[in-house]
């Protein structure tokens, strides 16, 4: 059998809607991940940028499972001395309720340049309204 080469020029990249109201952050990132890098297609290829563009609504009502929402932390540092600063999960969903979900999908994702780039198809809104009807997103199942 052959190895299917595709030019990455020749990709058509989708849109894709996700609601998610009601799911697990780690498997929604997870799911949503394999579509932005696109190993949902038969000619998938690591070092390619061949996935589609998500656009995630609702990720307000986002739910995390036992006691994290009190126990998990974001942590960043300045680079200056003393600059590191720890945040629990619920600070950092009451103040930004889509920051979690970007964090957990951007994680997941390749480091550097590749990652860089596919990040950037991936729209995430706290409500249910978003400002991408004109690319028509068709409805993903992610359960």
């Amino acid at each position: 059998m052959k190895t299917i080469f595709v030019n990455p020029a020749d990709v058509e990249h989708k849109w894709y809607l996700v609601d998610a109201e009601g799911k697990v952050l780690g498997r929604l990132a997870s799911r949503v991940v394999a579509v932005l890098r696109g190993k949902n297609k038969p000619e998938y290829a690591p070092h390619w940028d061949m996935g589609d563009s998500v656009v995630i609504i609702n990720a307000g009502k986002i739910r995390v499972t036992g006691r994290k929402p009190a126990q998990k932390m974001y942590y960043r540092h300045s680079r200056y001395p003393g600059g590191f600063r720890a945040e629990p999960f619920e600070k950092v969903f009451a103040r930004h309720p889509e920051r979690p979900l970007e964090r957990a999908i951007e994680g997941m994702l390749p480091k550097g340049a590749l990652g860089r780039k596919i990040f950037k198809r991936l729209k995430v809104y706290a409500g249910p309204e978003h400002p991408h009807a004109a690319q028509k997103p068709v409805p993903l199942d992610i359960s």
